[in-house]
């Protein structure tokens, strides 16, 4: 039998993939499988954990909004039989590449997966933009996607399938117990007021009820301009903003712009992990991490 599916995972379709991959030999060396960013490739090596090592194609430090695939990577996705990312509106350098995959490779795309749920945009301005792709920061999506790639990989590798279920199981459990634990290191400061550099915590602050009085940038590869900055100025001065948060990989600059003469902070809150080691802990990490760093800054503004 020759295997044919659609290529990109959505609601509906992992039934028929599951389908074709159950008629194909078994494998008992696992199967090769990309990861596009940190904390996806965290959660695909716990699940993978005793059968093979996902490949990561974004390395640690570069951002996925702007990264240009590397010969390194273009050689790994062209050897993979599985590919995991989050979708267009994160990793645009990866469409063309993927859309040039063979037939065979199986290219799960998370953002739309079964459980994932989704949120909008807040630009700027204060209006609706597009869907947020920073899914991975509720763990309740990493707990969906999870659930993805246990019957992803499963199907895709049976040998190794009960492997990848236990392994999904423990997953997801230790999902249960991270999620209550941030929510306890943040229940202090669920009340005060911050300004992020760009609208890429949502799924977080929803999940934990943090407070985010906006961002400064529309997106994180467009800078706001003297207006925008103006307004936020006023914002930290009139609003009793103790903490603005900037990311590892932005300049600084614009964080010591709009807290110059405020008794404000600068915070640095990481939502891809890039000062960790990637593997299998990252995803933990970046979370707790997430979480210290926004208390660290914040319980002094606290009520």
């Amino acid at each position: 039998m020759t295997a044919s599916f659609h290529r990109f995972v959505a609601p509906g379709l992992i039934v028929l993939f599951a389908l074709v991959w159950a008629a194909l030999p078994a494998r008992a060396d696992g199967i090769k499988a990309v990861a596009s960013i940190a904390p996806v490739h965290s959660l695909l090596a716990q699940v993978m954990e005793g059968a093979g090592r996902p490949r990561l194609l974004v390395p640690r430090g570069a951002s996925p909004h702007a990264y240009a695939l590397k010969p390194s990577a273009a050689r790994a996705l062209s050897e993979a039989q599985v590919v995991f990312w989050v979708g267009p509106g994160l990793e645009r350098f990866l469409v063309k590449p993927l859309s040039a995959l063979p037939r065979r490779v199986m290219v799960v795309e998370l953002a739309t997966a079964e459980g994932v749920k989704t949120r909008r945009f807040k630009d700027a301005g204060g209006g609706e933009g597009g869907t947020d792709p920073h899914v991975w920061l509720d763990p309740l999506n990493a707990a969906a996607m999870t659930r993805i790639m246990i019957t992803v990989m499963a199907n895709a590798d049976p040998a190794n399938a009960v492997l990848y279920r236990n392994n999904g199981a423990a997953v997801r459990a230790r999902l249960v117990k991270l999620e209550a634990e941030i929510s306890q290191t943040l229940e202090p400061v669920t009340g005060v007021p911050y300004l992020v550099f760009h609208d890429a915590f949502g799924y977080f602050e929803d999940r934990f009820g943090l407070h985010s009085a906006g961002a400064a940038a529309a997106a994180a590869e467009r800078p706001p301009g003297a207006k925008r900055i103006s307004a936020l100025r006023r914002l930290i001065r009139t609003g009793k903003i103790p903490c603005v948060f900037t990311e590892p990989e932005f300049e600084p600059a614009l964080a010591r712009t709009l807290i110059e003469g405020t008794t404000a902070r600068i915070g640095i809150i990481d939502p891809l992990g890039a000062g960790l080691t990637p593997g299998p802990g990252l995803y933990a990490k970046l979370m707790r991490g997430l979480a210290r760093s926004l208390k660290g800054c914040l319980k002094d503004g606290g009520p």
